[in-house]
């Protein structure tokens, strides 16, 4: 059985080796010729799946490494009678250490007392409700929209999209790229939504570079109907638009849901339900293979400086997101042709990020408050 997988899916050898014979490729040159004579692929999220992929492919089953689903063609799957998979929930522990991250970073920059600040999260559902518990430990007030959400429950705390736009500082969007149906994402933040806000927010998008009209948040930004963005996703990515990223407060590399944890967690998944669908027995498992922490201990012992400015120095040595942003930045000094590429090296050789977990808290001097938001992120 012959298993073309994406380079970019860690362990893609060791786990699927045991199931059949692996080829490896860059998810961009996952061709029809590639997958002519395979028995199953799996990709992430650059690979498109669907009739010009696999019509002549010997193709029985797919499995995407990545919570969203835009890039594949699912009813063609289905009337083709092709088994899939998803990894709803891998790494959205991963993206909403990157909010923590992300909003740590800003308050630090901008001189905000996070307290003081509300925060409009836009899809509640793997992602969204780990950022929920993640910023409220911040001390944010938090107000939720989910349409969907809100049909099937009744639930009342998922507020209309208006009260969001009229009170939040921030607005932090967790949703599918939806182009149709009953709730469409497709350029949700456009024109008309950006003329809706009322208090110059700051977006955050990490969910799908569709969801964002980039003209009309560059126009947003330029006559300050908000006041900063910190995008991770992009239009057209890998070329994505270079005046948005010099606009941009943070901007990074369709890398928030890349910690190490969150990627083998997806390989897991997939692998997982692969064999199952081939009846067979578990023969691999990630924690034979997963490295230690490179820093399995941070120290504590700031005194006289702010709430956030001590957890911004905490969560900067497990994850340093200024970085993300200047490498990203680097591309404004690549030649135009080869800024897609920049941008895809990124994502390849992204470095080893290990989620909070791993990570325990040492105080040199009793902190309790500190403490108790640490914990509450994830930190041991």
């Amino acid at each position: 059985m012959k298993i073309v997988v994406d380079e970019n899916i860690p362990f893609a050898k060791e786990a699927f080796s045991t199931l059949g014979e692996v080829e490896t490729s860059h998810g961009r040159e996952i061709t029809p010729q590639k997958v002519k004579d395979a028995d199953v692929l799996i990709v992430r999220s650059i690979t498109k799946v669907n009739s010009k992929l696999l019509e002549k492919s010997s193709v029985k089953f797919v499995g995407t490494a990545t919570i969203g689903m835009d890039h594949i063609d699912v009813e063609y799957l289905k009337d083709r009678d092709i088994g899939f998979v998803s990894a709803p929930g891998s790494n959205s522990n991963s993206v909403a250490e990157y909010i923590v991250c992300a909003l740590l970073s800003a308050a630090n920059e901008l001189y905000l007392n996070l307290c003081d600040l509300t925060i409009g999260i836009i899809g509640v559902g793997n992602v969204g409700s780990k950022v929920v518990k993640k910023v409220e430990a911040l001390g944010i007030k938090v107000l939720l929209n989910d349409p969907p959400l809100l049909e099937r429950t009744g639930d009342a705390e998922y507020r209309p999209i208006q009260e969001l736009t009229d009170n939040c500082d921030i607005l932090t969007f967790h949703v599918p790229l939806e182009r149709h149906g009953n709730y469409p994402t497709h350029h949700m933040i456009n024109e008309k939504f950006l003329r809706s806000l009322k208090k110059c927010p700051i977006i955050i998008n990490t969910s799908r570079g569709g969801v964002m009209d980039t003209d009309a948040v560059k126009s947003a930004l330029m006559h300050c109907g908000i006041s900063q963005t910190i995008l991770d996703v992009w239009e057209n990515e890998p070329n994505i638009d270079m005046e948005i990223l010099k606009m941009a407060l943070i901007g990074t590399p369709h890398i928030a849901g890349y910690s190490f944890d969150g990627k083998v967690n997806g390989t897991f998944m997939i692998y997982d339900s692969l064999r199952r669908y081939l009846n067979k027995k578990a023969e691999w498992n990630p924690q034979d293979f997963l490295p230690k922490s490179n820093c399995p201990v941070v120290k504590v012992n700031e005194r006289n400086v702010s709430l956030e400015k001590k957890l911004h120095k905490v969560v900067s040595q497990l994850y340093n997101i200024e970085k993300d942003d200047l490498k990203l930045r680097e591309s404004l000094s690549v030649p135009a042709e080869k800024r897609g590429a920049h941008f895809d090296s990124l994502r390849k050789n992204y470095p080893v990020r290990r989620e909070f977990f791993n990570t325990s808290i040492l105080f040199e001097k009793e902190d309790l408050q500190l403490a108790n938001i640490l914990s509450k992120i994830g930190f041991k």
